[in-house]
């Protein structure tokens, strides 16, 4: 099941199993046995350099039924480029990233009218991390 998971998301991506245990870090042969199913315990650590450049994660190539990462190119467009572009530029750090969005999930955003006679307050949090 880990090898037939690895091989589909390799040959998704355009890899071949050269390219994929260059970037992996792991020898070709290696990882032919393991997508051959003939090495079937592969550690965690292999599997984790082998997930982060097929874009998934362990638990999946483990048999999880999540499907794999979904791409960042088919989701985000010219403008979530620049503004990540940006946003990394001027240091923000991929824990941010996540820091930030557990921030944003964890409030409860409602669309409430204002009372009479006054104004409606904002529920956005500015989060400003210096390094």
């Amino acid at each position: 099941m880990i090898g037939e998971r690895i091989k589909s998301l390799r040959e998704k991506k355009g890899y071949s199993i050269t390219k994929l245990a260059d970037l992996a870090g792991v020898s070709k042969s290696y990882l032919s046995y393991i997508e051959r199913n003939v090495q079937n315990n592969p550690s965690l650590q292999v599997l984790a350099k082998i997930a982060y450049h097929l874009d998934t994660n362990i638990e999946y190539l483990l048999g999880e039924e999540l499907s794999p990462k979904v791409w960042v190119e088919d989701v985000l467009d010219d403008e979530w480029h620049s503004i990540l572009r940006d946003a990394v530029d001027e240091g923000m750090s991929s824990g941010d990233f996540r820091v930030l969005k557990d921030l944003v999930r964890s409030h409860k955003w409602k669309d409430e009218p204002p009372s009479a006679g006054k104004k409606k307050s904002s529920n956005i949090i500015i989060l400003h991390i210096d390094h």
